[in-house]
């Protein structure tokens, strides 16, 4: 992985800095692969996995943080996230970014890997703008909102506030309590309980890879076969022995399934 830099996106909101960083081939012609991270995640969570991935795929990935992650620019504490949280980085941050990054979609329109709230963001963006996105995968996406979610979020609350889980996190984000109270509040909010994404789906027109662990703890298979009922062909892959993190727990079997899917482009 190349040192993580930030680049300066405008945003209807104001200024953002985001931080990326490139792994993969370094070849601009490239097949690109963005990596889009979980809700706790950040450049840094995703560890050596888009190297070896992109890797094996020989193509260029771009590893990014999104806002109030990692090294981008945290989120005011007293700022709380809308139910709409993910369409807006789908539809507005995302094209940003790569626009600033010289992807052009139109020509050369990218692949998407994302995990979890990553791979929710991935499915709107996908249905939002299908002439560009070449193809998806997502692993452990949500597409509603199921009370296995908010009773293991309200779990991970309870481990931020006294099991440690906070200074384990704040290795990876430049303010911890941005990143995890973000996404903990909006998760556990009553008005989230109705968001959902299932009529999106249909617009969706890329070849798709669903994955997700039979063990997950925030979420069920029901997630995934939502996704399958919606968009035909789309190929879904339940991972034993793995929970929420199938790129953690299985690697090989989510590195070999991505490749498959990648090489048919």
């Amino acid at each position: 992985m190349s040192a993580p830099r930030t680049v300066r996106l405008e945003l209807p909101d104001g200024a953002l800095e985001i931080e990326f960083a490139w792994v993969g081939t370094e070849s601009p012609d490239a097949t690109t692969l963005v990596f889009l991270h979980e809700g706790l995640g950040s450049v840094a969570t995703w560890k050596d996995f888009p190297q070896r991935l992109c890797e094996a795929a020989g193509v260029r990935g771009l590893v990014y943080s999104r806002p109030g992650y990692g090294a981008s620019t945290p989120r005011p504490h007293d700022e709380r996230w809308a139910p709409d949280f993910m369409h807006r980085q789908a539809r507005e941050l995302l094209p940003a970014l790569l626009a600033a990054l010289g992807i052009d979609g139109a020509r050369q329109p990218p692949w998407l890997f994302g995990h979890s709230d990553g791979g929710s963001i991935a499915l709107i963006h996908a249905a939002s703008f299908p002439d560009r996105v070449a193809g998806a995968v997502v692993l452990a996406p949500h597409l509603f909102v199921e009370d296995l979610s908010v009773t293991s979020i309200r779990v991970a609350r309870e481990a931020y506030l006294h099991e440690g889980l906070r200074e384990r996190l704040a290795r990876y984000h430049g303010d911890v309590d941005s990143a995890f109270w973000g996404w903990n509040d909006i998760w556990l909010a009553p008005a989230f309980r109705a968001w959902n994404i299932e009529a999106l789906l249909p617009a969706i027109r890329c070849p798709l890879l669903a994955i997700q662990g039979r063990d997950d703890e925030y979420g069920t298979l029901a997630q995934i076969d939502a996704i399958v009922a919606a968009v035909p062909g789309t190929r879904r892959l339940v991972l034993d022995a793995c929970g929420h993190s199938p790129q953690r727990d299985q690697p090989q079997a989510v590195i070999d399934a991505t490749c498959a899917l990648l090489s048919e482009r």
